[in-house]
């Protein structure tokens, strides 16, 4: 029987190759969730780069929440990608949750970059 972490390796694979064959060109918004913080970041798979990211460790976010990982402040990530990311010109966007659950945090990362301007 396989471990957690190789369960998860698999997932977060599985996840990836529907995402980049759905995307069609887009960037992929790909969601890192640690125990105490929440990062986001724009990937162009063509060109291999990263267009965008954000995270609670930044100082515009850190000075306004209470902790990295709460509900709220992956909410506030999710909404500076999104500002960022339509000031390089990027609208439309896949994402991708990773091995993780589409609830509670990585949801709500998706809820404010969706109010603030990106779709998937």
């Amino acid at each position: 029987m396989a471990g957690a972490a190789e369960r998860f390796g698999r997932r977060q694979e599985r996840v990836r190759f529907r995402v980049r064959k759905a995307g069609a060109g887009r960037p992929r918004l790909s969601v890192f969730r640690s125990g105490k913080n929440i990062y986001a970041q724009l990937i162009d798979d063509v060109q291999g780069i990263t267009i965008a990211a954000a995270s609670t460790l930044e100082k515009d976010v850190k000075g306004s929440i209470k902790s990295g990982a709460t509900k709220e402040a992956a909410a506030k990530v999710g909404t500076l990608l999104a500002q960022r990311a339509t000031a390089k010109g990027v609208s439309e966007v896949v994402f991708d949750r990773g091995g993780y659950m589409f609830h509670g945090r990585i949801k709500a990362l998706a809820d404010g970059a969706r109010e603030a301007g990106l779709k998937f």
